[in-house]
């Protein structure tokens, strides 16, 4: 094969996803919030992201949560902490270095669409573990029959360098085969929210809807087009 993943450390990611995909940003945000108020006792007063990207997220967060939170993001592409140092503020900070290297132990950390990309993500995963006091994670699922149809798992690979693939249940059994102890989780309906950009997106929209009400999980495995936002400590 001659497709080429674009990663984030080589420049093709940027070249081939130049807003570093932003403009979902406010609506990631607000799922973190929906977890947020889901689990109030967390009440975190530094939240740290790793593979912050573009940092939009977290200027999200910044604008709607108190004054007293500090936030800071991590992400080893060069581009991408370029882009985030123009959000960067009193409170709001972006580094170009791994996160893991670090001493710090925020209260809360992010993983937003992060370890699908990474080769050895158990590894990843457990190194994680004891970083932060909870963490929450945005996981793609690129597992569904629709999706296998379409070869959706390809696609990402190609476009956005997915190199792991999950339904709900390897999801959260990654996460626990990890260390993590699974507080809360639920669907978020990216397909659904955000606009369709695609013919196929369109025609997808109306069936999709239908079936998650009527059962969230059978919509997902068999129509796709949902993540996993999961609060583990």
């Amino acid at each position: 094969m001659t497709e080429k993943i674009y990663t984030e450390e080589n420049g093709e990611y940027l070249k081939n996803n130049p807003t570093w995909h932003v403009e979902d940003s406010p609506w990631k945000a607000k799922q973190v919030l929906k977890m947020l108020n889901r689990n109030p006792d967390i009440n975190p007063k530094s939240i740290v992201e790793i593979g912050c990207g573009a940092g939009e997220i977290l200027n999200q967060l910044y604008l709607s949560m108190p004054d007293d939170v500090n936030f800071t993001g991590y992400d080893i592409s060069v581009d991408a902490i370029n882009l985030a140092k123009t959000r960067a503020k009193e409170r709001l900070t972006f580094k170009h270095e791994n996160f893991l290297d670090t001493n710090l132990k925020p209260d809360l950390l992010l993983m937003i669409d992060v370890f699908e990309h990474v080769d050895d993500y158990l590894g990843f995963l457990r190194l994680s573990k004891n970083k932060a006091k909870n963490t929450i994670f945005h996981i793609p699922l690129d597992l569904s029959v629709l999706g296998i149809l379409r070869n959706i798992p390809m696609v990402n690979r190609i476009s956005v360098g997915h190199l792991h693939y999950f339904m709900k249940g390897t999801a959260i059994a990654t996460l626990v085969d990890a260390g993590y102890e699974v507080v809360d989780f639920f669907y978020t309906a990216g397909m659904l929210d955000l606009p369709r950009k695609t013919l196929n997106a369109k025609i997808a929209f109306l069936p999709r809807k239908l079936m998650y009400k009527v059962n969230e999980d059978m919509a997902a495995k068999l129509l796709g087009g949902f993540s996993l936002l999961v609060l583990a400590k």
